[in-house]
């Protein structure tokens, strides 16, 4: 779709992989105080459907992220539409806070998230800059700034996506130099000189303790986003999604068995939601290929696609009530094959 007035493409990683390029913005005329404006016209709000329609296909529940990110959405198209009509108004702080659990989708929002402020121009290009405090803090005095700004360089225009961002702030050490680093993102949140959008990630308990001791960081930041776990029947669904996006496919057996492990791994330590289902569908497909090759006979499409409850069941967690990672359990069960 081509951009036209004050409409914006859409890059889209994956399907359209032409690269993003510098637009050039025709200003249009002012509307008159009678005229109407028909919002469905504007080019961007095609691209946030699609936008939209991908978040919802990509992730199961977080009806409360999605809410919000519609929200957003709406407010950043009602904007533009004001501005038809030459009613100013401040720029809206989209600064975030993304907290939850491993696994909860906090990473394909953020790229969701880039993606639909581009297209309605808030930030100038599609990108999400993944950094953590390895990125950002220095060893030595006068090494953080530099590294600091070259992180924010990187992420001009875009999206600085901080993970476990509470590991900046440690008031137990004195000579450390994440505060500095704080500092210095204060500043560009402040003055949006780069035109960048600060995402700050990590676990819910920590990431309130953090904003509790900078209370100057968290009054810049808008929106606060809870991905909760996933439930059983969410993480089901998943699991049957990442199986027939991969051209696999569960049996009736294999699914009940699949089930079955959730039910179980879910109350083992470091359960990561949809990562650990990942992990676990990865596993199947190990021992799917090993159960194939020993059939020793021609193979149909059929038995390529298909996981059994063979292939989900050899998982230790079925057979050792401490186990917590999703690993194979021999037939002799005399030796236990290392995690994966």
């Amino acid at each position: 779709m081509a951009a036209e007035g004050n409409g914006f493409r859409l890059h889209r990683p994956g399907g359209d992989a032409r690269p993003v390029r510098p637009q050039v913005e025709e200003t249009p005329p002012i509307l008159d105080d009678d005229a109407l404006l028909d919002l469905s016209a504007d080019v961007a709000g095609a691209d946030v459907a699609d936008t939209l329609s991908r978040l919802d296909a990509e992730l199961i529940g977080l009806a409360n992220i999605k809410l919000r990110v519609r929200e957003i959405a709406a407010l950043l198209l009602i904007d533009r539409a004001r501005q038809r009509f030459g009613l100013t108004a401040s720029r809206p702080t989209m600064h975030m806070s993304f907290t939850g659990g491993p696994g909860t989708g906090k990473t394909t929002v953020a790229l969701r998230m880039a993606q639909m402020l581009h297209a309605l121009g808030h930030i100038r290009k599609p990108a999400v800059h993944s950094v953590t405090r390895d990125d950002l803090v220095g060893q030595f005095i006068g090494h953080t700034a530099p590294k600091t700004k070259e992180a924010i360089a990187r992420a001009a225009g875009g999206v600085l996506f901080i993970d476990e961002a509470y590991y900046l702030f440690r008031p137990d050490n004195e000579r450390d130099y994440g505060q500095e680093v704080i500092e210095i993102l204060l500043q560009e949140m402040e003055n949006e000189r780069a035109g960048l959008v600060v995402i700050f990630a990590g676990y819910p308990d920590r990431m309130e303790r953090f904003f509790s001791a900078n209370p100057g960081l968290s009054s810049r930041v808008a929106h606060h986003l809870e991905f909760a776990d996933y439930t059983h029947a969410e993480l089901l669904a998943i699991a049957e999604l990442m199986v027939v996006g991969e051209n696999f496919r569960f049996d009736d057996a294999a699914y009940a068995a699949f089930s079955d492990y959730l039910s179980r791994r879910m109350t083992r330590p470091r359960f990561s939601n949809a990562r650990s289902v990942r992990n676990a569908i990865d596993r199947c497909r190990l021992r799917q290929a090993k159960r194939l090759l020993e059939l020793r006979r021609p193979l149909s499409r059929g038995d390529l696609m298909t996981l059994t409850d063979r292939d989900v069941l050899a998982s230790s967690v079925f057979v050792d009530d401490t186990a917590a990672d999703d690993t194979d359990t021999p037939d002799s069960h005399a030796t236990r094959v290392a995690p994966a």
